[in-house]
């Protein structure tokens, strides 16, 4: 019989922690047990999985008694206390945050680009920010036969990467609109729906929103590639579900659009739609509910002679979270490192 192990999931009540309970289920991982923990406001609910439901716990520093995971994907400061906690008791911890991501003892790891990086864990892992994983599972493989020189990626992000309340503003936001009634935005500083807002996160004196120079930070780990040129320009979008990325790459050598293609169609979790005559190219309505990465409208940048340009869609929620924080547990399990 193959091991099983003891989950704990931190943020279960949340849009990545349902998710990442569907995806387990569908995925079989190999539990042994499996314990949900959420804030005190959410302790007593009750979760559907399997043939039965299962109660949410209050998360405290006892929590993670016997864990042998523990998935967090919860406000950045439970990040920053459970993570450490979960490690000394034992147990493997995978982040959703950004609290850990640039820390040098813990890997960033996105499976299909850099799994051998979980090897260097010291008890705690994370997954890149929703945006990231998109851009690097596409540019990776061309990387590797053609160095990447310079990037300019402009993302049009959907409300689930802010959470909960943010689906439900715009839902919201959009029955007001149907109504010809007033509506008064909470979660974001400006109306969503009907909308484009060209700011997530912050703003830096750079210029720069945090998400922004994220991107460029958590590219250049994932890619080891400290240097590598890249501009990012985040913006939210009046989409549920899907993240898209318009993305400009330039190469050390010219490199055909066709060959382009060729490699991304053998790069694993990327799926190629690219048929223009058929209007066929990704979409975040497409890429809602599935795993893969949607490449297309790859086309030579005409601005650049080494230079491809290609639009991007894949599921925020999934790929972008719970799913790449299941395959790192995976990964793990088949290199016996748990």
């Amino acid at each position: 019989m193959s091991k099983q192990y003891n989950v704990a999931v931190v943020g279960a009540t949340g849009i990545v922690g349902t998710e990442f309970l569907k995806i387990a289920a569908e995925r079989r991982f190999p539990l042994k047990g499996l314990k949900l923990l959420a804030t005190e406001r959410s302790a007593g609910k009750r979760i559907p999985f399997g043939e039965g439901e299962i109660t949410v716990e209050a998360t405290t520093p006892g929590s993670f008694k016997g864990a042998d995971f523990v998935f967090i994907s919860a406000s950045s400061a439970a990040s920053k206390e459970y993570a450490p906690i979960a490690r000394d008791a034992g147990a493997i911890a995978i982040d959703d945050s950004s609290v850990w991501r640039q820390d040098p003892d813990v890997p960033l790891v996105v499976p299909e680009v850099n799994a051998d990086d979980v090897a260097g864990h010291k008890g705690i892992l994370a997954i890149p920010n929703c945006s990231t994983t998109p851009l690097v599972m596409c540019l990776a493989p061309l990387h590797r036969l053609n160095r990447v020189t310079r990037v300019i990626a402009d993302t049009y992000q959907s409300v689930s990467g802010t959470g909960t309340a943010a689906v439900l503003e715009l839902e919201e936001q959009t029955h007001d609109w149907e109504r010809k009634r007033e509506s008064v935005p909470h979660t974001y500083p400006h109306h969503i729906a009907f909308n484009l807002l060209p700011q997530i996160d912050t703003f830096m004196d750079s210029g720069y929103t945090k998400e922004e120079w994220k991107m460029t930070a958590e590219t250049r780990k994932i890619m080891h590639e400290p240097e590598l040129p890249l501009s990012a320009t985040c913006v939210r979008v009046p989409v549920f579900i899907g993240h898209s990325l318009a993305v400009h790459v330039e190469f050390e050598r010219p490199f055909r659009a066709g060959d382009v293609r060729d490699v991304l169609r053998q790069a694993p979790g990327v799926v190629v739609q690219d048929e223009p005559s058929l209007s066929l190219y990704p979409m975040p309505r497409d890429a809602a509910g599935k795993d893969p990465v949607f490449a297309g409208r790859i086309r030579e940048d005409v601005s650049s002679p080494n230079g491809i340009a290609m639009w991007i869609s894949s599921d925020n929620i999934r790929k972008g979270a719970a799913l790449n924080a299941i395959q790192i547990a995976e990964e793990m399990v088949a290199r016996g490192l748990v």
